[in-house]
Formats: C-alpha cells, structure tokens, sequence
C-alpha cells in the first residue's frame, strides 16, 4: 500500500542522502533507503534517523521489478546517484543515464507525486565532457519518461562529509606548492550540504513538479578563490602557481590511474567551464529558497581537523 508521507531515497549513504534523512524523519516524513551494502553503510545510516521513520533496502542491481516493489510504498523518489569519475568503460551512462531513465519510467507507471533527480549545473556547454554528456542525457530521458520530474542542478555541494573541501584540505595540508589549472579562473557557487537539503525538501513539501531548478549557494567564486579560503582555514601557507594545458593534461593523465583520481582527464576538460547559473532555468532563490551559508564560515567549522594543532590551533591569513 502506497504511503503518502514515504520518500524513496536512491543514493542514501552520501553526504546529500544522510542529510535528507536527518530532514525528513525530523519532519515526520518515512524514509526507504536504497544503499548497495547494508553491511557496511547500514549502521551509519541509521544514525541518522529519527527512530521508527527509517526502512533499509540493499540493492546491488537495480530492475524495474524491485524499483516498482519499493515505489508502490512512496509517493515521492529521489534520486542522488552520481560518480565523479569512471571506473569501468561506459559507467558514466549507466548511471547518469540508464539509471535514472529506468528510475522515472518506474515513476511513471506506478503513478508517483513526484520525482526528483540530481543533476549538475554548467554541464550545457560541456560537449568534449563524458561526465556532462551522460548527465545532460539522463535529464532527457527523465524528462521524456515522467512529466512530473524535477530536475536539481547543484553547483559544488560541501560539508564535512564531501568529496571536495575535506580532500582539497588533506592534500593541502601536505603539499608545499599546489598546481591551478586554467589560471585558477573557473568560476563555481558552492553550496552548502544543509541548503541542499532544506531546497529539496521545500521542493517535496511544496509539491512542486515538471520543473528544472539550479541550486546554487549565495557566492560566486573562483577556482583560486575556494583554494585560497580552504587554505587559510586550515592554517598553510603554500605557493601556488599556473600550469600550462600540456602539464596539466600529463598531470591528469598521471592522477587518473590512482584508486581514486584526484583528478582525470574528464575532470579536467569540465574544468574550462563555468560553474554557475546558465540563465536557462529557474533557481532556489527565484522560488524564494533561499541558501545563505558563506563557504568560508561553514569549512571553518570543521577545517580544525587538518589544520596544524587541530581544534587548538590559531587563524593566520598566511598565504600567498
């Protein structure tokens, strides 16, 4: 029997999952988490519920009998599954494409209120990038399969819990130069995990469907920027300098083959393009969703961790 107050979560284990567990349950809303292994996720996730609101499902692979199995208890589906980078040939259109087609087809046919699938912002432009060209393909096929989707494009998403500030930190925080790709110019507008997160579920609270939405934080900043901030809160001092497309690309090349790349070739062509609003669509603040947390002041709240004397240590604008 299909729940009215039960959200389908494909993607739970994440930063942005986690945290749209703990907003969800806290509001009275029953969550069904999806996370490929109980066994090693399913402990951390629990945490983060509301006792009695929260159902585990494993899935390893997904059919459209057990996706139906699973939306015939919920009115409304999210899905957060991404990668940044490939580790099989063809992964990024299994899961940025095939998957969420698969996703909102089930949708569809089991008459859900809602569907919303994450996106990223600035991919439009992004053609020579297998990362973009597989997510612009799964917005097409999701909104092609159900007219009620709602499509998110996040710029960067941060937290203690990211892939992004907490790995630019550790590196930093070791390294004696840093390379900026492109002059360090991209442009990006962060945001923070818990804006994220209260957009998504103003989104389902208000009922709103058939829409594309960028989310986006309250700063535009640079590559160089969220650099130089990421090092002054942890308290380095290092040199920085400009590295020409030939280096970086052997750069790339060198990076890609470790278990997991601090950057790949892909990475790097996305890197030409501007993270930021495309004027295309609507964003959170045109639906009067607002997100105000300042990237500065929100890494400062967990960047103790790598910094020189941890939680004791003091702030110095010491960089170059």
């Amino acid at each position: 029997m299909k729940n009215q107050d039960s959200i389908l979560i494909f993607g739970a284990s994440g930063q942005i999952g986690k945290s749209l567990i703990r907003k969800f349950t806290k509001n009275n809303y029953r969550v069904i988490a999806v996370t490929r292994s109980i066994h090693r996720k399913g402990f951390q996730i629990k945490t983060q519920s509301n006792y009695g609101y929260l159902e585990l499902e494993e899935m390893n692979y997904f059919t459209e009998e057990k996706i139906s199995k699973l939306m015939q208890k919920s009115s409304v589906c999210i899905n957060l599954i991404g990668i940044l980078y490939e580790k099989k040939e063809n992964d990024f259109n299994l899961i940025h494409s095939d998957l969420p087609s698969l996703l909102s087809l089930c949708a569809q046919k089991n008459l859900l209120n809602q569907f919303l699938h994450l996106s990223a912002l600035g991919i439009e432009n992004a053609t020579d990038s297998k990362y973009a060209l597989s997510k612009l393909k799964g917005e097409k096929n999701v909104k092609h399969n159900f007219d009620k989707s709602t499509i998110l494009k996040p710029s960067i998403v941060y937290s203690v819990d990211d892939n992004f500030t907490t790995n630019f930190m550790s590196l930093l925080s070791k390294l004696p130069v840093m390379p900026l790709y492109y002059k360090g110019k991209t442009k990006f507008t962060p945001i923070h995990v818990s804006d994220l997160t209260n957009i998504i579920f103003e989104i389902v609270n208000k009922k709103i469907t058939g829409q594309v939405i960028e989310c986006i934080g309250p700063e535009v900043l640079s590559f160089k920027e969220i650099i130089l901030k990421i090092l002054k809160s942890i308290n380095k001092k290092i040199l920085l300098f400009n590295l020409p497309l030939p280096l970086a690309k052997i750069n790339a090349k060198l990076f890609q083959l470790m278990p997991k790349p601090l950057l790949t070739m892909d990475q790097l062509k996305l890197l030409k393009y501007d993270n930021v609003i495309s004027n295309l669509y609507k964003t959170n603040f045109d639906l009067k969703i607002e997100a105000n947390k300042k990237f500065d002041e929100e890494i400062n709240i967990y960047s103790y961790n790598w910094a020189s004397g941890g939680q004791f240590s003091k702030k110095k604008n010491n960089v170059n």
